[in-house]
């Protein structure tokens, strides 16, 4: 197994061996990523949303994974960067978007490290399900708001921290439904809104919006502001000047 080390540390090699160990899995709609299949056209269009459109701007996706979310932006007319540690999942992306027609630019990197290679580079930067896989989140969230250009948009999801978030993120999702496998998750890890809006303001990031992500067995996954109990998404704006980097 090739496990890329980043020049930074925040990274955890169980995580990413863990990913790297489902990375043939990415592409199949009824696999251990289903989950991530059935909600991407919400991300896809919350994200749209909140930057005006991705037609032809420049996006990065930290965390990409197999590239779900970087090839729903590619095909929305974005130019995608997909940043990854897991090179196996890296391997599937691009083979995919070879499959697919798409260009997307796929690089097994550490966000931090990436911030200091490509700073104010993008108009949008989206870290999807990722913050709470790694020891310390807010040096990710610092890494966005270094990588996105003034004015531009960032966007996070993650999961909520409390009894709701357990039974629902992880007893239901793991053990009750199987929708993701055993030890997917970490609950200690979870990140409560206001512990991630203290992230984004210590680093100059606005926040636009904040939904939360649900699922009800007869109505599929939807978008509910009035609740961020479990899964959240939240779009955030850098300011023009570049002072608060």
């Amino acid at each position: 197994m090739s496990l890329k080390q980043p020049a930074h540390e925040n990274v955890d090699p169980n995580e990413i061996a863990k990913f790297s160990a489902l990375a043939s899995r990415w592409w199949d709609p009824e696999g251990e990523f289903k989950p991530l299949h059935a909600i991407n056209p919400l991300r896809l269009d919350f994200i749209q949303q909140h930057s005006d459109g991705v037609f032809d701007l420049d996006v990065l996706d930290i965390g990409c994974g197999g590239g779900i979310l970087a090839e729903g932006l590619a095909k929305a007319g974005a130019r995608v960067t997909g940043i990854d540690l897991a090179e196996q999942s890296l391997e599937v992306a691009r083979l995919h978007a070879l499959e697919s027609q798409l260009t997307i630019d796929y690089r097994c990197v550490a966000a931090e490290d990436f911030a200091e290679q490509q700073p104010y580079q993008f108009d949008v930067v989206t870290c999807l399900e990722m913050l709470e896989h790694v020891p310390d989140p807010s040096s990710v969230v610092r890494a966005a708001s270094q990588l996105v250009k003034p004015g531009g948009v960032v966007v996070f999801s993650t999961l909520n921290r409390n009894l709701k978030s357990w039974l629902l993120g992880i007893v239901a999702a793991e053990y009750v439904l199987r929708w993701v496998p055993r030890g997917t998750h970490d609950h200690k890890r979870f990140i409560q809104p206001a512990e991630l809006l203290r992230m984004t303001d210590a680093v100059g990031l606005s926040a636009i919006t904040m939904t939360g992500l649900h699922y009800l067995p007869w109505r599929g996954f939807y978008l509910d502001e009035q609740n961020v109990d479990v899964n959240y998404i939240v779009a955030l704006r850098k300011p023009e000047s570049k002072e608060n980097s």
